[in-house]
């Protein structure tokens, strides 16, 4: 009998294990690929039997990446769309969230409401009211209008998001500190949003990431070559008649890593924001 339950045991471990072996190895394995594939010759590239270990090392895909292309160019713009979409949204949303969440007044379900059914609204619905309407305020090829685009997509789910973070804030915080004579806004600013700022570190990595690989209406807005995004710059290495996979697993390498950088520092808070509130 007891042969029996440590079989059982051994298989159930061996299964779990292999399962965590697939799950990396799927979620690895398209990563180590472009790696490989971005430090190869050209010649083994395009070879018809793949190497799995590059057979000659070479930077040349990275070295033709900043010299033939505006990669910097590139990088900059999406750095100016990510940083604002992300700081206007921080500021909206946590706002936005402080009210519908800890104030009470008519309307505030109403108001909730609207916000989750805004976000169930596929972008690509709304390219042509967006468009004239950004034509309207002459925001056509401006990066700013690619801030306000992902604003508009980013702040209904990071109002969302910051729920179960307020939610864990006692509200006898708040009223003590009225008590002692603080204001709504000294609370707020002083208290409270320190307190959220694990959920508000979740939705600035959020709202970076969404705007970092936003490609739908930066590819539509934008028709200066100056002022193309990441996304957009990468994808005029694919043309009709030629891909270039080096230049173009180089471009990948090196677009990942600023929000790479970006989730090793607040990685944590974005972790700790995601299970907030699933235990009571």
């Amino acid at each position: 009998m007891a042969n029996g339950v440590n079989i059982t045991r051994i298989v159930r471990e061996i299964i779990k294990y292999a399962l965590v072996v697939i799950i990396l190895v799927l979620i690895i394995a398209p990563f180590y690929w472009i790696f490989i594939s971005s430090v190869k010759p050209t010649e083994e590239l395009i070879r018809a039997k793949p190497t799995f270990i590059p057979e000659i090392f070479t930077l040349s895909h990275y070295q033709d990446l900043f010299a033939a292309s505006d990669y910097i160019g590139y990088l900059l713009n999406s750095t100016y769309v990510a940083l604002g979409t992300m700081m206007i949204t921080v500021v909206l949303a946590s706002l936005a969230a402080y009210s519908v969440y800890r104030c009470k007044y008519r309307g505030r379900d109403l108001i909730l409401m609207s916000l989750l059914i805004s976000y169930v609204f596929p972008g690509a619905l709304l390219v042509v009211p967006l468009y004239r309407m950004m034509t309207s305020f002459h925001l056509v090829n401006s990066l700013a209008s690619l801030v306000i685009v992902n604003v508009t997509f980013t702040a209904p789910f990071s109002v969302w998001l910051l729920r179960s973070f307020f939610r864990t804030i006692p509200q006898e915080i708040e009223e003590a500190a009225t008590i002692d004579g603080a204001g709504r806004l000294r609370v707020l600013f002083s208290i409270f949003f320190p307190l959220a700022a694990p959920g508000i570190g979740t939705v600035a990595i959020y709202t970076f990431l969404t705007s970092w690989t936003e490609y739908l209406f930066a590819n539509i807005l934008i028709v200066d070559d100056l002022k193309k995004t990441l996304p957009v710059g990468l994808a005029r290495f694919i043309t009709q008649y030629n891909v270039d996979w080096g230049l173009l697993t180089a471009g990948a390498i090196a677009t990942a890593v600023p929000p790479i950088i970006v989730f090793a520092m607040v990685g944590r808070n974005f972790i700790k924001g995601l299970t907030a509130g699933s235990l009571k």
